[in-house]
């Protein structure tokens, strides 16, 4: 059960990796409602297993994930999922054979009902005439399959289809990486959209600058550890 003075979501030192290999050594990171929290750090240094942990895709071998308060470590993902954590994928994952209409109508999820003591529900929910609000091309390309989007429209479909799960987190794994820079604005924008209607984010991109005016705050992740990013210190 989630109060006021919970974190939405907190990761507890984490250990993780792939076979005999292992990638973190004791990740740290705590996002609390209605924040945008972004991870960074040079490719191998962790990100993506982290992100697999949050969603159950991968085993921790250590530590505690907590989400509104439940211990969900380790909890399958589709649990996870409805619990209220939605994913953008890297690389989008669009399916060819399916319609925008048909990703965003096969996905979509009524927002959980809070319980007692448990945060507000998304006060206008997301459906297809709010998410078309924001991604506009969707619309005008609503009958397209997915293969037949560019890229930076199968980014605002696979946007799209998280946020008609209504979810209580939005997690993008490289939000904007492969995009031309027009498009890459574009999807900082509804992101920044997203984060005034009270949306909490978790991010991982490289555009450090683009995450700084997003962001509540950015973890650093270096060789499976995780710190605060002080940009004084790291920028100097």
């Amino acid at each position: 059960m989630s109060h006021s003075n919970t974190p939405l979501l907190e990761v507890r030192g984490i250990e993780a990796g792939y076979g005999a290999s292992q990638v973190l050594f004791g990740v740290s990171l705590t996002i609390e409602p209605h924040q945008v929290v972004s991870l960074m750090g040079r490719n191998g240094m962790g990100k993506s297993t982290t992100i697999k942990c949050i969603t159950g895709a991968l085993p921790v071998r250590k530590g505690q994930i907590l989400f509104e308060g439940r211990d969900i470590t380790n909890l399958p993902a589709d649990v996870i999922a409805r619990l209220g954590i939605a994913i953008v994928p890297e690389g989008r994952q669009c399916f060819p054979n399916l319609t925008v209409r048909e990703h965003l109508v096969a996905f979509a999820r009524p927002p959980a009902q809070p319980q007692k003591g448990e945060l507000a529900a998304q006060a206008t929910p997301w459906d297809l005439a709010k998410i078309y609000a924001l991604f506009p091309r969707l619309k005008e390309r609503e009958h397209h399959m997915g293969n037949q989007l560019s890229g930076g429209e199968q980014q605002m479909l696979a946007i799209g289809r998280a946020l008609s799960t209504n979810p209580k987190l939005l997690i993008l794994d490289e939000a904007t990486e492969g995009l031309a820079p027009v498009v890459r604005e574009e999807i900082w924008h509804c992101l920044s959209r997203l984060k005034s209607d009270g949306q909490a984010i978790f991010i991982v991109d490289k555009y450090l600058f683009a995450l700084e005016k997003i962001s509540t705050k950015i973890i650093s992740l270096h060789k499976g550890e995780s710190s605060i990013f002080n940009y004084q210190t790291e920028l100097a």
